[in-house]
């Protein structure tokens, strides 16, 4: 199998990660919960991922750093501790579900800044008209989950800073390709998974907190701080992270970020991006195809999405699955992002890169595309 679905989860990882996991559930038990060296080797891994977290996204106190499920987990927390039931928020126009379906659980008057594809202007231009007094939070994705769209999180930031609006950042796609400095943003929380561009295992995510931001738990119970205590600690990470941490998890997010600080994001982007171009310019010469391309990926990563004509975008994803080309087809948990662009009827195929992927499998791909289309045509 050649695998082109890393915007839902990096399949290829690192050998450190795998070896990590390993020595975790070998010598680790949990952290917080004993004086005996099993506990205190889980403290230190745990301490010293968040520290690297922390360092990479430009958070002053590693305490700040929540360790989560993944990034819908640490979505919800940030959105319901900002947002209460039948609130006000402003979000972008390509939000995943992550986002949006808390916010109706909420009750909440969701206003869309909805703006065309790539149109980075546009997109500055349509919060700073939306973002008004009595918002409680703005929520935006810095990298679409569907078009690789990277959206000018900088200038919304400053946008919300200025009005005194909380800023959620949804870095699910774009943690470990894109930098991002949280104190420099002034964002209230920044969300991402463990499992995509960051390379850890399945099951990993984590909250970025900034400090003076108040926090509402979603979940209960033991910390192994103030035990006697019958409610949760009031400071991080303690207070978001109910029950024993998933170590041998963490360990392996540690290895995957270790990873991607070594290669540098710059490296990994541009290679990403370079497949992508590959990509782009043997597809735009098969017939029928429609690409979603940024000209020159001036504002995209390593995501793209295409639909052909006549050909339904499920049936041209199997088609690639048995050719052993691995793909996502369909609406990709992202309905706003789909009718902001009017593919909500359709969905698109999306092809997404990793910093494994190679030109070989490139190459492969559009072989195998252009066999689907030939038995379509």
């Amino acid at each position: 199998m050649i695998y082109f679905d890393s915007a839902a989860t990096s399949f290829q990882k690192p050998a450190s990660v795998a070896a990590a996991m390993w020595e975790a559930l070998a010598s680790m038990s949990s952290p917080g919960r004993g004086g005996y060296p099993a506990a205190a080797r889980a403290a230190d891994t745990a301490f010293q991922c968040r520290s690297e977290l922390a360092e990479m996204f430009g958070l002053k106190n590693p305490e700040q750093v929540v360790f989560t499920l993944n990034a819908t987990h640490a979505l919800n927390i940030a959105i319901k501790s900002l947002v209460p039931p039948g609130g006000r928020a402003v979000v972008s126009g390509y939000e995943h579900n992550a986002v949006t379906r808390p916010l109706e659980a909420l009750g909440a008057k969701i206003t869309v800044a909805a703006t065309p594809l790539f149109d980075s202007k546009a997109v500055t231009d349509a919060f700073d008209r939306l973002v008004v007094p009595g918002t409680d939070a703005v929520v935006c994705s810095h990298v679409s989950n569907v078009f690789g769209f990277i959206q000018p999180v900088e200038e919304i930031a400053a946008i919300c800073r200025s009005r005194g609006v909380p800023f959620i950042v949804d870095a699910s796609q774009s943690a470990g390709v894109l930098p991002l400095d949280m104190e420099a943003l002034g964002a209230a929380f920044v969300a991402m998974p463990g499992h995509k561009g960051l390379y850890g295992p399945q099951g990993t995510g984590a909250l970025l907190c900034r400090e003076d931001v108040l926090t509402r738990p979603l979940l209960e119970g033991g910390t192994g701080s103030q035990s006697i205590q019958q409610r949760m600690p009031d400071f991080l990470p303690d207070r978001l992270e109910a029950g024993t941490l998933n170590m041998p998890g963490i360990a392996g997010l540690l290895a995957g970020i270790r990873y991607v600080r070594r290669g540098g994001l710059e490296k990994i982007l541009a290679h990403e991006k370079h497949l992508t171009q590959m990509a782009v310019q043997g597809l735009e010469t098969l017939p029928g195809l429609r690409l979603f391309v940024s000209p020159g990926l001036r504002n995209q990563t390593g995501v793209l999405s295409l639909t052909a004509e006549g050909v339904d975008v499920e049936n041209m994803g199997s088609a690639l699955a048995e050719r052993g080309i691995a793909v996502r087809a369909g609406v990709h948990c992202a309905p706003y992002a789909h009718r902001t662009v009017g593919t909500l009827d359709t969905g698109t195929v999306r092809i997404s890169f990793s910093d494994f992927n190679t030109p070989e499998e490139v190459a492969r791909l559009l072989r195998a595309v252009q066999g689907v289309l030939g038995r379509a045509f």
